[in-house]
């Protein structure tokens, strides 16, 4: 049952990110400020809760399925766990709740547009450190296409 929770928490988190990268790049390249502001609005009161709780389960789970299990695969995952982590809580967090409040003021100016990107940039680095651990927890489950 733990594997199972483990890979739902981790695709929760994964596809959590993706949708609050692409509504990001989509709001912001071809819709209005006010779809920005419900974009920023809605990632903070909404997602974030979904996106820690996901993370949390997905870090719990891991660390319980590791206890019975060693060798390179889980050394690396275990090794991206903490910059997944560090991410989080130091770039993405403070960077969602820093531009929705910017948007809901409609200060849409060079700063927002700075921290935008940065969150954007680190939102790819998370997906793709992410996608790695994807990759080696079905290596470990034995389930990785040949």
């Amino acid at each position: 049952m733990r594997p199972i929770v483990h890979a739902v928490a981790g695709t929760t988190a994964m596809l959590t990110i993706a949708t609050f990268w692409a509504s990001t790049l989509v709001s912001e390249l071809i819709l209005s400020q006010e779809a920005i502001v419900a974009v920023k609005h809605s990632i903070v009161a909404y997602g974030l809760v979904v996106l820690v709780l996901a993370m949390a389960v997905t870090g719990g789970s891991g660390f319980a399925l590791a206890k019975t299990r060693k060798g390179r695969l889980l050394e690396q995952k275990k090794k991206r766990m903490p910059i997944i982590a560090l991410n989080g809580i130091l770039v993405m967090i403070p960077a969602a709740i820093f531009l929705n409040f910017k948007a809901a003021t409609g200060e849409f100016d060079g700063l927002f547009y700075a921290v935008q990107v940065v969150e954007l940039a680190v939102g790819v680095v998370q997906l793709t450190l992410m996608g790695m651990n994807f990759r080696d927890g079905l290596k470990l489950a034995g389930s990785y296409p040949k």
